[in-house]
């Protein structure tokens, strides 16, 4: 502490130093964005939200889908086919066999086309239904990104043993820094 007898020039500063922690502005468009961008184009949306990882699960959910509707839709068409040639006549479809009688008969083709056009159908459904939660995904990503997770917040699991009761205590405490 200087004294009124000391000759060095002594400031004394009141400045207030600001906080360290430097926040990113946040952009409240970018849910909209990057679910915009994943309805354009699937996946899009992940890689808006730096989640390339999620982007071959998205393409793998729906390509299967697709690919099982495609393969419906193909032995659909061919069971139908062999059905209007045998009522037009015909016995020397796939099914038919080489004796008398069919391997499959008319109505075992029917039921058979019935059932490839409910699976047909359902797997369109299940396919847009994944697009769906493709743009859906990426939303709620791009809405968790915005979202402050530095320690001065922090919400952990505890483990404690009570010694009173001779048992344990599991719980979540919340601890807030300031």
């Amino acid at each position: 502490m200087p004294t009124a007898t000391d000759s060095s020039p002594t400031t004394i500063s009141n400045a207030v130093i600001a906080d360290s922690v430097v926040r990113k502005p946040m952009n409240i468009l970018a849910p909209s964005k990057a679910a915009f961008y994943s309805a354009i184009l699937p996946g899009l949306g992940q890689a808006y939200n730096k989640k390339y990882w999620k982007i071959p699960i998205v393409y793998a959910a729906i390509g299967t889908g697709i690919y099982i509707y495609l393969d419906n839709d193909k032995n659909y068409n061919r069971y139908r086919d062999v059905y209007k040639r045998r009522l037009a006549g015909f016995t020397d479809d796939e099914f038919y066999g080489d004796g008398p009688t069919p391997k499959v008969s008319n109505d075992g083709l029917i039921r058979a086309q019935n059932t490839l056009r409910r699976n047909k159908e359902l797997s369109l459904l299940i396919t847009f239904g994944l697009y769906a939660l493709n743009i859906i995904d990426a939303n709620v990503d791009a809405h968790l990104l915005q979202y402050n997770l530095d320690e001065n917040l922090a919400l952990k699991p505890h483990f404690q043993f009570n010694e009173q009761e001779n048992s344990t205590d599991l719980g979540v405490t919340l601890n807030f820094k300031f």
